[in-house]
């Protein structure tokens, strides 16, 4: 199997998922969520638990407004369409297998939407954690949520609205994060060897029944889907990314 945005590898029943753009700060694009799909219908077949993971420093930022740019230069979509994303995320939330995201170092957005549909979520002391979109006029439609189901609507309401990352301590006792050390291998590989006991069978039923009982995750989706879309369609929103890209000035900046 080969892939152009992300390291796949099986051991035995433990998919291992590497974010792999590192010229673009893991950030998401079409290749990247078409690439995510394909790995994890295989993994409903051969897996009993899924591992994320980003770099050491990035583990994933979010759109990719590069990308964008030049489409939206080029007269070309408005934006990625979010429910291909959307999809990805419930997967991960629903599917019949563990789900792990092992983070170090930055998470924003769209990243935020992967750590928060994960069963469990383990990091290194570097990781921290941010919503920027309302800097540009959006607001994290899809990722919502997933995280009110994982942090509650305050904690998920504040982070949205003051933007500034959290480190992983106050990521922990928010709950966003399940455990945390200097050392995230040895902790990931502990929870593994507890984890690799339970078999695919209860995996699946405990993952559906887990589903049907946090309905939100279903509900939500037509709303977040079209807050989305008309988000990424304004003209005043695009013409503040397109800036951003080109000079690194925010939308509030003046020129």
């Amino acid at each position: 199997m080969n892939y152009q945005t992300l390291q796949v590898r099986f051991q035995q029943s433990i998919c291992y998922i590497q974010f792999n753009r590192p010229e673009a700060n893991n950030t998401i694009n079409d290749l990247f969520i078409e690439e995510c799909l394909r790995v994890l219908a295989i993994c409903e077949a051969r897996a009993t638990i899924v591992v994320l993971e980003g770099s050491p420093e990035v583990f994933c930022l979010g759109a990719d407004f590069q990308g964008l740019r030049e489409d939206l230069l080029d007269g070309q979509k408005a934006a990625q369409p979010p429910e291909p994303l959307y999809d990805a995320w419930l997967q991960l939330a629903t599917g019949s297998y563990i789900t792990i995201s092992h983070v170090r170092g930055k998470v924003n957005a769209g990243g935020i939407g992967f750590v928060a549909a994960s069963d469990i979520v383990i990091a290194d002391e570097s990781a921290q954690f941010s919503l920027s979109e309302m800097l540009f006029g959006l607001f994290p439609a899809c990722v919502l949520p997933f995280l009110i189901r994982r942090i509650g609507f305050q904690k998920a309401h504040y982070l949205t609205l003051m933007t500034q990352p959290i480190l992983v301590q106050q990521a922990q006792v928010w709950g966003l994060v399940d455990a945390y050390d200097a050392q995230s291998d040895v902790l990931l590989r502990k929870h593994l060897l507890r984890l690799r006991r339970l078999s695919k069978p209860a995996i699946t039923r405990y993952k559906s029944f887990a589903g049907e009982l946090y309905e939100l995750l279903y509900r939500s989706k037509p709303l977040a889907l079209a807050s989305n879309q008309a988000m990424f369609a304004d003209p005043h929103n695009q013409k503040g990314i397109i800036r951003f890209v080109e000079t690194g000035q925010f939308p509030w900046e003046s020129e």
